[in-house]
């Protein structure tokens, strides 16, 4: 266990708030895991652990891993691929049931997709049952990028899933006969929700919530309820948004980012009437993954309403401060441990939960002292 002092970054003492240095503690319960993705709470102190090449485990209090889980359906392992985002339902403690996604495989002429799909784990026979696809993104595309993959229960008997519009098809992200660079909202059960917003419109999907997404991999119910997203620009133009159903964020008519190697994204523009400015943008990129509020006091009232988001290409855990649906302060937090962030998730128990993404990933509960 290791002891960091962390204190807030240039961008606060600029803002004029005032510092409040957060003493904290690192514990490794895990190690030695392979490219882990996702982390979800379930009952009696366990979690529920995702790793990229499609291996789920069972991982107790303490953080010892079971043996992989079976049942975990084949995935298509490569680039940004696999086995992605992991939920439980709410009511697990009752019905045992979990929530995935994944890239699906097809053919090489068919291409690959983004799934969701539901099972109830048996975590004592160490395996998923009663598995079942309930979304499959179409159309496939043959690529290994931008897979988007996470999850949020709305609480209202229906879940979120975020979409990448998978790299070599971002001009379908301004499509509404598509599922590319999307937010799309179904039923538990995979049926499509009557209140979406474009049900019933010709020439649109109806799982469609929102559109004009590039890759987002992070995504949490807000303290106002609403969706919260956080999602990949190319060079430059990282954004966090809030999701208001039937809305267009943009991408790729308006980025605050750059073509890799330099050059504008279609105009070079940033605003446009009709589609919605991002909550929050960083420039350069720090490849942001993984996003929670905290609702807990337990790193003391300052740190509370925090949102937490991970950075792959920067190393480091950043937190938010949030005035009035408004970002006031960024802190960055972890710097010296010098691994990609993947996920951050808060546990029943208060506390901040981290995956480094890496052959050998980690995960780490933060300690207040």
């Amino acid at each position: 266990m290791r002891r960091v002092l962390f204190c807030c970054s240039l961008l606060g003492l600029l803002s004029g708030q005032p510092v409040m240095a957060v003493e904290l503690q690192r514990q490794v319960l895990a190690s030695g895991l392979q490219y882990p993705w996702a982390l979800a709470f379930l009952d009696q102190g366990r979690m529920l652990l995702s790793e990229r090449p499609g291996r789920m485990r069972l991982l107790q209090p303490d953080g010892q891993p079971s043996a992989p889980l079976d049942g975990v359906p084949a995935v298509d392992d490569g680039g940004q691929g696999g086995l992605l985002d992991v939920i439980a339902d709410r009511n697990y403690a009752a019905n045992h049931t979990i929530y995935f996604c994944y890239a699906q495989p097809g053919t090489p002429a068919s291409g690959n997709a983004t799934a969701l799909a539901s099972a109830r784990l048996n975590a004592a026979a160490g395996r998923l049952e009663q598995v079942r696809v309930l979304f499959v993104q179409q159309p496939r595309v043959a690529s290994r990028l931008h897979f988007g993959c996470r999850i949020v229960d709305a609480g209202d008997g229906s879940l979120f899933l975020t979409l990448g519009e998978r790299y070599s098809r971002m001009q379908d992200a301004q499509s509404l006969g598509n599922h590319l660079g999307k937010v799309v909202r179904i039923g538990k059960d995979g049926r499509i929700p009557a209140d979406n917003p474009f049900v019933g419109r010709s020439g649109a999907m109806a799982e469609i919530w929102s559109y004009g997404h590039r890759n987002p991999q992070g995504a949490t119910l807000g303290p106002d309820g609403q969706l919260w997203l956080i999602e990949h620009g190319p060079q430059g133009g990282d954004e966090l948004n809030r999701i208001q159903p039937g809305r267009n964020y943009g991408w790729p008519v308006i980025s605050y980012g750059e073509q890799y190697g330099g050059g504008p994204i279609g105009a070079g523009i940033t605003a446009k009437a009709g589609m919605e400015q991002p909550v929050y943008y960083w420039t350069p990129s720090i490849a942001p993954s993984g996003m929670t509020f905290l609702h807990s006091s337990r790193y003391g009232e300052a740190w509370r309403g925090s949102l937490l988001v991970g950075a792959l290409k920067f190393q480091y855990l950043a937190r938010l401060v949030l005035d009035g649906g408004r970002v006031v302060r960024e802190e960055k937090l972890l710097t010296d441990l010098r691994q990609r962030i993947r996920d951050v998730r808060v546990g029943p128990d208060g506390l901040i939960y981290v995956l480094t993404d890496a052959a050998n990933g980690q995960l780490i509960r933060l300690l207040p002292r």
